[in-house]
């Protein structure tokens, strides 16, 4: 059910689950790592500088606890080690507004630039010149440098206004770093102190990706152009990112053993201070209060510094209420699939042919058809049928093809797990979390995978026949399929769990089989036992999503570089499209059925109109604080996201319904007819002319009434307000309803999705 009651959720990223971080080092058995914020401004004037206060202040509660860092500048204040007792009496001083514990995090193209138009943007728009002087700066597992995708061919001086640097370490020198990767820095102290000395044998302490997530992401947001790319021949062409012209600056903040928030932090701290323009996370985030999220928190900082924060929406999906990185100023990206597939099909003994997907491409199946088995059958276990380490009986499995069901372990891994036991081939079949939703993957033995329903009626054959075979035919690659986008069910989904009256995700973009950079060191599934070795892979996640979105803001950043973040985030916002050419919704790969806004926000990119958007809906980090005053935060949570003393107005009155967003998420009581305000301000920033308001309804409860129903803008950066009325004539159901509300002077149309649903009567 789509409520907006409040619920307690195990947070999911992009690739990514957070959970506090308690594992200790032996020597440290009672410690844990904390992020302490301190009101700066209250540094008592005994002290020279701030972190002689900040040392001062950890001394008196600890005699041997030591900072892992100072932070300047996504907050402002400090990580140590402290038992619970230590960590209570530092937060009672003076000074400090609040000592959270660390969180761990664990991680959440060919086709895609041509899908989104982006070979029209080239002649709308020559990149070249201000493109180069924008700066992507990517958190996640590092870089490896010597991919093409970041050759530095045709590009100028680094800009002038670039404070980063190029660390050198395990395995990587500042001569890594070029003109296009112009910074390379990593984070560990937060990781060591948690899990002891990174193990060089097994990964590199330096800015080196031997993971190849960190490659992927980068190169998708800014890699430069790369001909004849492939994965074992599937999906060639020109890989490219959304920016090729761009900067890239990677802060490998990821590790083995996950992403440590206080390294995170740090992270942000150091690209703030390095000048990057827009910030891609793929990672990070969570569900609290803002005050309590270290990553909205440093991302609230970047947004003052005009830096653009795009993040992974989460991989939850189709769950209600399983969204991350839920900030306003945060830009929250969901994920879509392109109109590309990789087709396989799956012929059994009955005559029945079954289509699924797959990226394998070693030695074939035998011509003919092969004995066939259902790992249920083929196990002692009752959770056999996941083909788990360990779970497969080998003289049950030896010289089949082995049917597993998706879930639990990774999709490759189920295939290693098959050929261990010696299965010659595997069908993965999807189970009802993922519906008819299909990831390719680089299988490590002939295997193909099928949506839910396919899966069913291959386990009602073998089932029935006493004799079951089969086997698998592997197509390529194939485009122009549709219908495309569809959302993807692994992406998370609204609403939203801080603030029901925002609506998240904010966006969808292509996160579904994408082609990009890849680690040298690892195999294109990540598995020991993968001794293949790529350029470049193509893997699934909002993690793919988001620096699609990066890259873009980047592009519109060089074509409008006086534009806030949040007027950037409005234009790709309001140009963002619901629907096919035919006129049909976009679909939802969970069900099948139309998407609303709860999974797609304002829709699915379109960077080609976001380049000329018309009007956006602008915001100034007073507006934020005013958004957090409505929200009754207090002076001091405040404090911790400002970082300066702030104090809610308690002559005015303060409203979320108020704040500037370019989506409109409604919320009334349970069941009661009420009446809900809201108040928007657009700034032109195209050509003079008048705008007209046209709202298409859904919800034939809710009346909704737009004043006025015209905005005329006279010039540039012209500011028009309007007010959108919504009053329940009757009892609403508890689920979502959407309608849409457009803006257009004949030239451009200015979208906003509306969702509205019900919480339940506070007493």
């Amino acid at each position: 059910m789509m409520t907006f009651k409040s619920l307690m959720l195990v947070v999911l990223l992009g690739f990514c689950h957070v959970s506090t971080a308690t594992v200790e080092k032996k020597s440290d058995q009672r410690r844990s790592t904390y992020i302490v914020h301190m009101a700066k401004s209250e540094m008592p004037s005994s002290f020279e500088h701030h972190s002689h206060w900040y040392d001062s202040s950890l001394k008196s509660v600890s005699g041997s606890a030591e900072m892992l860092y100072t932070y300047d500048n996504a907050i402002h204040g400090f990580s140590t080690r402290l038992t619970t007792e230590e960590a209570q009496s530092l937060e009672n001083q003076s000074g400090v507004l609040f000592v959270s514990p660390e969180l761990k995090y664990e991680l959440h193209t060919t086709r895609t630039p041509l899908f989104l138009g982006l070979d029209k943007i080239s002649a709308l728009f020559p990149e070249a010149n201000s493109a180069s002087e924008i700066v992507v700066g990517v958190l996640d597992t590092g870089v490896w440098p010597e991919s093409k995708s970041f050759d530095d061919t045709g590009l100028g001086p680094v800009p002038s206004n670039w404070k980063g640097a190029c660390e050198a370490g395990t395995n990587f020198t500042s001569s890594n770093c070029n003109r296009k990767l112009i910074g390379a820095r990593y984070f560990a102290k937060g990781y060591e102190a948690a899990l002891g000395p990174i193990d060089t044998s097994k990964e590199s302490r330096s800015p080196r990706d031997d993971d190849g997530h960190g490659t992927h992401t980068a190169s998708t947001a800014a890699g430069s152009a790369v001909e004849d790319a492939s994965l074992f021949g599937y999906a060639t062409g020109t890989a490219r990112g959304m920016a090729t012209s761009a900067r890239v600056a990677v802060y490998k903040v990821c590790w083995m053993g996950g992403c440590f928030s206080s390294d995170i932090v740090a992270a942000m701290d150091k690209a703030i201070e390095d000048n990057v323009n827009v910030l891609s996370m793929s990672l990070g985030g969570g569900m609290s209060d803002y005050y309590k999220d270290n990553v909205a928190v440093g991302a609230f900082a970047a947004m003052e510094k005009g830096i653009l924060v795009s993040c992974s929406a989460g991989n939850a999906g189709p769950n209600s209420y399983s969204l991350t990185n839920l900030a306003p100023w945060i830009t929250t990206v969901g994920a879509g699939t392109l109109d590309r597939d990789f087709p396989a099909s799956i012929s059994l003994g009955n005559g029945k042919n079954y289509s699924g997907v797959s990226l394998y491409s070693g030695n074939p199946l035998p011509g003919t058809l092969t004995p066939f088995i259902y790992a249920g059958n083929a196990s002692n276990t009752t959770v056999g049928n996941l083909c788990m380490m360990g779970t497969l009986t080998p003289e049950k499995v030896a010289g089949k093809i082995v049917l597993c069901d998706r879930g639990q372990n990774a999709r490759v891994q189920k295939g290693a797990v098959v050929k261990a036991a010696g299965g010659i081939g595997m069908v993965l079949s999807n189970t009802d979390a993922n519906g008819e939703e299909l990831v390719a993957d680089a299988h490590l033995l002939p295997a193909a995978a099928v949506g839910e329903k396919n899966g069913d009626a291959i386990k009602s054959y073998l089932v029935s026949d006493p004799n079951p075979r089969a086997t698998i035919l592997f197509e390529g690659t194939k485009v122009m399929i549709q219908p495309s986008p569809v959302v993807a069910a692994f992406s998370s989904r609204g609403p939203n769990s801080v603030t029901a009256e925002i609506l998240k995700p904010d966006i969808i973009a292509p996160g579904v089989n994408i082609i990009a950079g890849w680690s040298g060191i690892v195999g294109p599934t990540g598995l020991s036992s993968d001794s293949r070795r790529v350029s470049f892979n193509i893997i699934s996640g909002t993690s793919m999503s988001c620096p699609h979105v990066s890259g873009l803001a980047a592009l519109i950043k060089a074509a409008h570089p006086d534009w806030s973040p949040a007027a950037i985030r409005s234009a790709l916002m309001t140009t963002a499209y619901t629907a096919y050419k035919n006129g049909a919704k976009l679909q939802d790969a969970a069900t099948g059925k139309p998407a609303t806004p709860f999974d797609y926000g304002a829709g699915h990119v379109d960077p080609v109109a976001a380049l000329n958007p018309g009007l956006v809906y602008d915001l100034t980090a007073d507006d934020y604080l005013n958004f957090l005053c409505a929200s009754n935060y207090s002076d001091l949570q405040i404090r911790s996201l400002a970082k300066r003393n702030f104090t809610c107005d308690t002559s005015k009155k303060y409203s979320v319904t108020d704040l500037n967003y370019p989506s409109f998420s409604v919320v009334f009581n349970t069941g009661r007819p009420g009446l809900v305000k809201y108040t928007r301000t657009l700034t032109n920033v195209g050509a003079p002319g008048t705008y007209k308001v046209s709202v298409s309804s859904e919800i034939p409860l809710v009346k909704i009434s737009v004043v006025p129903e015209s905005l005329s803008f006279a010039e540039i950066n012209d500011k028009k307000s309007y007010t959108v009325t919504f009053t329940a004539t009757g009892k609403l159901p508890d689920t979502g309803s959407f309608s849409r509300l457009e803006w257009s002077d004949g030239k451009h149309i200015v979208a906003s999705p509306i969702a509205i649903g019900v919480e339940e009567t506070q007493n």
